[in-house]
């Protein structure tokens, strides 16, 4: 019995230890337009510090070994909880993360949390396109802007212009660390997008009865 109980004990703590087995999570992608926002869902299976980072502005070797190019647009992003409660937001990484070989500037993101166990989605973003918050659902504040950066700092590019004037490009490199799991996963369109989606899809069908 001792032995069994032994046994016992140590699968189920071998199974534990499995369960909450964290990695590092790698993703890269590309925004056609300044107002894009991509979310990444991510699960933390114990109490566990999180380091979320961008690698795009500055480039640099990512934590699946992939060599980043610099060039890409000023990233920041924001932390929700399972129910979409804004947790925290990032813009620069300061001296967390290297300075651009052209611009000299820290554009890039890094946010590292104490998080309880659980599921979690960060947003990546262009400067100046922050959470509105207290939710998830109340969207972004350059939602609907499109191409808000043109012509910043007198840049002459049509988008993905920094507040220095550099043109950049679309390419975002994300980094989630010390997870469970992570994806990423399409945003749902806000309420006020939704409603005039059904409100405009109304309109056809009547029209279409009527005709």
């Amino acid at each position: 019995m001792k032995f069994h109980s032994l046994t016992k004990t140590l699968v189920l703590g071998t199974l534990f230890s499995l369960s909450t087995w964290a990695a590092n999570f790698s993703f890269t992608g590309s925004f056609t337009q300044d107002d894009n926002v991509q979310l990444i869902t991510f699960n933390v299976g114990a109490p566990s510090t999180v380091t979320l980072r961008s690698w795009s502005y500055a480039g640099g070797v990512n934590a699946a070994g992939a060599t980043i190019a610099r060039g890409g647009f000023d990233t920041i992003l924001a932390l929700f909880d399972s129910s979409g409660a804004l947790i925290d937001q990032n813009d620069d990484g300061g001296v967390n993360v290297d300075p651009d070989s052209v611009t000299g500037a820290r554009f890039d993101t890094f946010l590292t949390s104490a998080l309880v166990a659980g599921t979690y989605t960060v947003s990546v973003m262009q400067y100046n396109n922050f959470a509105i918050g207290p939710n998830i659902s109340n969207g972004f504040g350059r939602d609907g802007d499109g191409n808000f950066t043109a012509g910043s700092g007198g840049c002459t590019a049509s988008q993905f212009c920094d507040v220095g004037g550099s043109a950049r490009t679309g390419n975002w490199a994300f980094d989630v660390l010390n997870v469970e799991a992570a994806a990423e996963t399409p945003r749902v369109p806000e309420p006020s997008s939704v409603a005039l989606f059904l409100t405009g899809a109304a309109a056809i069908f009547f029209r279409r009865k009527r005709g």
